[in-house]
Parts: structure tokens; C-alpha cells; sequence
């Protein structure tokens, strides 16, 4: 339920910390995501935009260390720091973030615009008893004792690396103490932009040419051709070329299920989970705006999103649907289908924090049927000779090849294609399928395989 007073105080939440505060009480208490939350304050405020890219800094940064931060909080706090008022806790985590992994701000001013934050929101014995907090905390900054690892490394890897404990524990028996380390490190790295060229408009040597131009530094992409790694953090969508639809803001790891495909020109192609379509825009890249793709959502407002992509990057082929896709029907059959499963989203936790303190076991077990749900239906539309491509943003074995392996043992009329000529070594698991992870790969964790309807 809405907090009446917050709403009266709206005006409250001012400057970059307010506002922080503000969207960190949202993620707190209701299933909003971050980046929507974001988006929607960036879009509202009047914000400059180098105040935009600390704001996007401090929630982000706040939300990936929110378990040490918590730990440090707790050991400080009088009472149960878990209790604390909301406006209260939410200031002392984003203060202590900047004490802690900001150089940017001296600590002094972190710990007053917190005070002065608190004592207007609060009143004032709350903005002294988190004056009194942070200042300790700043005494003591270099002493601050974690869990012993040799005693409880599962508390160690939780506190010190800011991860809920029941993915420590599952990261730990799956890949080992120290490949799980370097997984918790990769996941608190800060997101790398990445973009990916439409050839539609443009073509990579002249993406290239346009970027050197303005002096943007990049890196090609590791695995595939179109993708180029934007070496700073920037507001790229603010940049002409994007507007006229030159590139996409997308990860290398989306490109996977779409080169899986096999696309050829003039061919019948089913996206049946599209939006926000990212990987609609590149299967019409692919067929060069031949053919036909029919690209499914359940949500009107997901499609309108799609089609301003689609629009922007000049692709013409695409015909939209709002549909549960397990109620979509169609007599001619398709020549090759996507489905990109909605999924825990656990490989993507460099780009969304939050999600690995909203998401547990019982997501990741029980999206696994809808995503099986989905694979079937789009298994029923592919022609004989065709392919389906299951895919996800997940790294979790229930939600990925345990779904494929399951749907293999259940219809023989299709198999799994293990052979991909075309594509880096490194990125195919021991089944045959795409499988890429954050700390080994330096791109999102995600997962996708090819199936081949043989009869």
C-alpha cells in the first residue's frame, strides 16, 4: 500500500539523493523493478545529465552492494537495522555507499546531505541517530570484520559479496569455491554497454567510421561481428545515429539465439515471446526485410514498445500480435520459430541488481513450466525440416537444458542440433547448446538451443 505522507512529501525527495532514496523505498516495497522506476524518475525530473548518470549510479550501485552495505549497517545500528524506517535506512545505505565505493564524494558531505535528508523527512532525532551511525562507520572504516570464510564461508560470500545466501550455496556446489567467486565479482561489475549495428541502415565499417568520428571509444565484439563494446558508460541513445536507427543498445549474448536460426531470406519466422524486441529487430536485420516474421506479446503496451523499435530501426517485415503466445494458433506453419523464454533472469544481474533479492528457488522451479509450456506450443507450429530455438537470460540449469531435455524425451519427432560450425567454441556447453556465463564469457549469462523438427 501507498505511504499517504510519501505521497504529500513527494516534493521531499529533491537533488540526486532524494531521489535515490525515493525509488530505493519503491524496490523495497513493492515488485516494481529498478530500471523502470528509473526510467521513469530520469524521464520526470530535471535532472542534468551528469546528475542523471550519478543518480543511475548510486540506485544501482546501492542495489549491487546492498548486502554488504546491510552488513556494515547492522553492525552499527541500535536495534534491528532490518526495521528501520524506510526513508532512514534507504539514506544510510546510500550514503555509506558513496563513503565506501565512491571516491567522487568526500565522506563528510555523504554523512550531511544524509543528515539534512532524514532530519527533514524524519525530524530530528532520527537525522542524530544517523549522524552518529555514519560517523562511526567512517572511525572504523578500515576495521570492519566480515564473516570468517574459514568458519562460514556461505555468510562470508553472502556479506562480502553482496549475494543471497541460497545462490551463494547453489553457486558453490555447482561450480566450485572459486569459479562461484569469480562469477559474485563478475556480477558486481559495473554494466558494460554494448551495441549492436543495423544493417538495415548502415553497416559496421561505417558505425565504426561515425563513432571514431566523435572520438566514442569501442571494442569489437567477442563472438559475433555485429556487436561492438562502447568502452564508457554514455547516454548513446541521446546520439543522432541513434534516432535514425544506425544501431541498437543490445548484449552480445541476445545475438546467439538469433544466428541459431539459420535465417535465409523470404522465410516464415515466428517470435513468440517478442517484446521489447531486440531480437526481432535483428531476425529482419538477418532476412534483410524479406519474408515474414510474426512477432507476439501478451501486453498492448510491450507491442507499442516493440513497434517504436521496429520503426525506428526501419524494419518493414514484422507484423505484431497481442496474444498469450500459448493461445496462438496458425494453419500455414512457420519455417523456423524463436522462443525466447520469459525466464529468473539470474545471468543478467550485472545489468539488474535487484533481481538477485526479488527472485529465489521457487521462481526458478516454477517459471520452468511455463517455459515448457511455451517451447511446446512452439514446437507445434514449426514445419517438418524447420527449426525452434528455445532461449533465456538465465543461467540455471532448471530453466535451460533440463527444459530442452525434458521436451527432447517427450517428442521424437524432434531433435537437438549440436553442431554449430559458425559459431566461437567457447560459448558451446557439453550438450551442444549455447551456454555463456558473465565470469568466463565478459557477457551476459544466457542460454539457447536448436531444435530440428524431423518428422
Amino acid at each position: 500500500m501507498e505511504n499517504p505522507s510519501e505521497n504529500l512529501n513527494l516534493n521531499l525527495y529533491q537533488g540526486v539523493r532524494g531521489l535515490a532514496v525515493k525509488i530505493l523505498n519503491r524496490v523495497d516495497r513493492t515488485d516494481a523493478y529498478l530500471d523502470k522506476l528509473l526510467e521513469i524518475e530520469i524521464k520526470n525530473s530535471q535532472l542534468s545529465g551528469a546528475d542523471k548518470s550519478l543518480l543511475f549510479e548510486i540506485v544501482h550501485g546501492v542495489t549491487r552492494w546492498q548486502g554488504r552495505i546491510d552488513w556494515v549497517l547492522t553492525g552499527f545500528y541500535k536495534g534491528q537495522f532490518s526495521k528501520a524506517i524506510p526513508n532512514v535506512k534507504n539514506a544510510l545505505r546510500v550514503a555509506l555507499y558513496q563513503i565506501l565505493f565512491l571516491d567522487k564524494v568526500p565522506d563528510y558531505a555523504a554523512v550531511n546531505e544524509a543528515v539534512e535528508f532524514v532530519k527533514k523527512l524524519q525530524g530530528q532525532s532520527a537525522a542524530d541517530l544517523t549522524n552518529a551511525i555514519l560517523r562511526n562507520i567512517i572511525r572504523n572504516k578500515d576495521s570492519i570484520r566480515y564473516p570468517n570464510p574459514e568458519e562460514d564461508l556461505i555468510n562470508y560470500y553472502s556479506a562480502y559479496f553482496s549475494h543471497p545466501t541460497w545462490l551463494v550455496k547453489r553457486w558453490i556446489a555447482r561450480f566450485g569455491k572459486e569459479d562461484a567467486e569469480k562469477l559474485f565479482i563478475a556480477n558486481n561489475n559495473k554494466p558494460s554497454l554494448m551495441i549492436r549495428v543495423n544493417n538495415l541502415v548502415s553497416n559496421i565499417d561505417e558505425l565504426k567510421a561515425l563513432l571514431n568520428k566523435v572520438d566514442l571509444k569501442f571494442t569489437e565484439g567477442k563472438y559475433l561481428k555485429e556487436f561492438l563494446r562502447i568502452n564508457i558508460l554514455t547516454n548513446i541513445t541521446d546520439w543522432e545515429y541513434f534516432a535514425k536507427g544506425y544501431f541498437t543498445v543490445q548484449d552480445e549474448s541476445t545475438g546467439f539465439p538469433v544466428k541459431l536460426l539459420e535465417l535465409d531470406k523470404d522465410q516464415r519466422v515466428l517470435d513468440l515471446c517478442a517484446a521489447p524486441g531486440g531480437k526481432t529487430a535483428f531476425i529482419a536485420d538477418e532476412m534483410n526485410n524479406t519474408g515474414e516474421i510474426i512477432a507476439l506479446d501478451k501486453f498492448e503496451s510491450r507491442l507499442n514498445i516493440l513497434n517504436k523499435n521496429l520503426n525506428r530501426l526501419k524494419v518493414t517485415n514484422v507484423k505484431t500480435i497481442s496474444i498469450d503466445a500459448v493461445e496462438y494458433e496458425d494453419e500455414k506453419g512457420f519455417d523456423r520459430v524463436l522462443v525466447d523464454a520469459p525466464c529468473s533472469g539470474l545471468g543478467t544481474l550485472t545489468k539488474k541488481p535487484d533481481l538477485k533479492w526479488k527472485k529465489d528457488l521457487g521462481d526458478v522451479r516454477k517459471i520452468s513450466n511455463i517455459q515448457m509450456d511455451l517451447l511446446k506450443k512452439g514446437a507445434s507450429l514449426v514445419n517438418v525440416g524447420g527449426f525452434v530455438v528455445y532461449s533465456t537470460c538465465t543461467i540455471e540449469p532448471e530453466e535451460n537444458f533440463e527444459v530442452v531435455k525434458k521436451f527432447l524425451e517427450e517428442n521424437e519427432n524432434f531433435e537437438l542440433v549440436k553442431n554449430h560450425p559458425d559459431l566461437n567454441k567457447s560459448v558451446i556447453d557439453i550438450n551442444g547448446c549455447i551456454a555463456t556465463l558473465p565470469h568466463i564469457h565478459g557477457i551476459d549469462g544466457s542460454f539457447a538451443a536448436k531444435i530440428k523438427r524431423i518428422k
